[in-house]
């Protein structure tokens, strides 16, 4: 998808950042229409976070444009550009009622210093009618998010999933022009981060604005995302729907931090004959690449039995509805997801093939190459 430069939602070209003398960010360029959720995926220390403060105005880039809703905002202050943030660590005043923090915003936005002040504050022409039509705002956010019976109560006296809705509810009732989440469920426990990444994305529904969600869980990111933008050591090497993220992985970074368990990978050769051999055994496939390359298969994705790479079961993880087989072919570690039927021993020898449209070929420097199933010959 490619946007106008001048479209609404959030946008950001040639960002680059260098931090005693180290790249943090490498030429990242980056949109995220009106109404899109994109979740920014990669491990800790990639520049994720990094990229989020460039695009909020916490930290200036060396080089670089971000528009928000259409309008150019690079050189502006953070109050200025129309962004929410949501931190893992909720920031919330610990003073305040939750009404009272979901309502800063609005506060802030709609009444002055004076109307501000505690006590002077509510005396002042036209103060009581602000501070009734914040409170309306404030107890129409609160109720989808299931917070309406906690507006009274202050944040030590919430759960974690509590604090984590409250600050979604601040977030969302400035009604900004992009949402920035960092890690926003990384305090959560697992049942809690299930719960929670439902809301957000119900949330995200409803309100309609640019979101990007930073994040080094996958599963986050595979379940949450209208598209995934991975990255790694400051670069962006790929945007796309999951499921292209998941079967169509360009670069075999992607492909081998995508998946759980990992993607099995595996040294191999094409020949002047075209044909893939691993280990030297013909394998189904052909291409017009020659050389060294690496072979890549999703554990899901062998057939185990019948003709194929001989490998040799070491142990075996029964999970319930399904098994995880960990076998030696040669001298890589593989994994196979199986179903939960019969399972092989400790010991045994099989066959393992794998379904030609589902397999992975990349280079040697580390891109992916075009493959195509090997027809056999013809009597």
């Amino acid at each position: 998808m490619t946007l106008p430069p001048d479209a609404p939602g959030l946008l950001v070209e040639g960002a680059r950042l260098t931090l005693g003398g180290t790249p943090i960010l490498r030429d990242v360029s980056l949109q995220v229409a009106r109404g899109e959720f994109v979740a920014l995926l990669g491990p800790s220390g990639c520049g994720k976070t990094s990229l989020m403060r460039v695009i909020a105005g916490i930290q200036p880039a060396d080089a670089g444009v971000v528009r928000i809703g259409g309008r150019e905002v690079t050189g502006l202050h953070p109050a200025e550009r129309d962004v929410a943030m949501v931190f893992q660590s909720y920031a919330l005043y610990p003073h305040l009622t939750v009404a009272q923090n979901i309502a800063v915003p609005l506060t802030m936005r709609r009444l002055s210093a004076w109307q501000r002040m505690p006590l002077l504050g509510g005396l002042l022409p036209g103060s009581r009618a602000r501070r009734e039509a914040i409170a309306a705002d404030v107890a129409r956010i609160a109720e989808p998010l299931g917070l309406s019976h906690l507006l009274a109560r202050k944040p030590g006296q919430l759960s974690g999933g509590q604090r984590q809705r409250v600050a979604l509810a601040r977030a969302v009732i400035r009604a900004p022009g992009a949402f920035l989440m960092d890690e926003p469920l990384s305090n959560l426990d697992a049942a809690l981060r299930v719960t929670t990444r439902r809301e957000i994305v119900e949330i995200h529904r409803r309100v309609g604005a640019a979101t990007l969600y930073v994040t080094h869980d996958q599963s986050e990111a595979l379940t949450m995302a209208d598209r995934i933008a991975v990255m790694q050591a400051g670069e962006i090497l790929q945007i796309a729907t999951p499921e292209v993220i998941y079967r169509e992985p360009v670069d075999l970074r992607v492909a081998g931090f995508i998946g759980s368990p990992r993607i099995n990978l595996l040294d191999a050769e094409i020949g002047e004959d075209a044909v893939l051999r691993v280990g030297g055994l013909a394998t189904p496939l052909h291409s017009r690449a020659r050389g060294r390359v690496t072979l890549a298969i999703r554990p899901e994705d062998w057939v185990m039995g019948g003709e194929g790479l001989e490998a040799r079961v070491e142990h075996t993880e029964f999970l319930g509805d399904h098994a995880l087989v960990h076998l030696r072919l040669g001298a890589a570690a593989v994994i196979l997801r199986a179903g939960p039927g019969a399972l092989p021993h400790a010991g045994e020898v099989v066959r393992l093939g794998f379904p030609p449209a589902h397999a992975l070929i990349f280079g040697a420097d580390g891109r992916r190459i075009p493959a195509h199933r090997r027809e056999p010959a013809r009597a």
